[in-house]
């Protein structure tokens, strides 16, 4: 077993609307349909050391006690081509939410430099050939959920490719209603 693993952190999409855009993945011919679980990253994969999971895991900890359950709204679809070849669904609602618990997140014993500036999506399309993006693009447009985020995950890579959440953070602040 080696010393180093992949780990990332995200608020995973809860059902149904999982299942519907793990479906539509595999739909659009995405061969990492099964290997990513839909989600919105917060930490991209990122090599940590094992020994440094206690830390991670108290650091992450930390983050998600002060961060407040807000609304998130999926709608319509978004692509970073040219520059990257991503098709994804939009987050409408609760942007400021994720920009808040990334910058948590990528804080401390996580911080670390991004390639692009954090823009918060599901992706639905990546590494596709034109028409398949095309496709993805269109035939989401329409797609819409609206639910409520309550908790992000740290994430471990597989041996298999697979990323599997490990342990989940509720965000247990002061909720927005009793705010009002």
């Amino acid at each position: 077993m080696t010393d180093e693993i992949v780990i990332g952190v995200a608020i995973a999409i809860p059902e149904p609307y999982g299942d519907d855009l793990t479906r539509w993945r595999k739909d659009l011919g995405d061969p990492l349909a099964a290997a990513i679980p839909p989600h919105v990253t917060l930490l991209p994969p990122t090599p940590v050391l094992r020994t440094q999971l206690p830390a991670i895991r108290e650091h992450l900890q930390s983050a998600a006690v002060s961060l407040r359950p807000f609304t998130m709204r999926l709608r319509g679809t978004g692509t970073f081509r040219p520059v990257s070849p991503v098709v994804f669904v939009q987050v409408a609602e609760g942007i400021a939410a994720c920009e808040k618990i990334e910058s948590r997140v990528r804080s401390g014993i996580l911080e670390r430099e991004l390639t692009f500036n954090y823009h918060p999506h599901v992706t639905v399309a990546h590494h596709l050939e034109d028409d398949a993006l095309d496709r993805a693009f269109d035939t989401l447009s329409d797609y819409e959920a609206t639910f409520r985020v309550s908790s992000f995950e740290l994430f471990e890579h597989g041996g298999d490719g697979v990323w599997r959440p490990v342990v989940s953070f509720a965000l247990n602040g002061v909720s927005e209603e009793s705010e009002a």
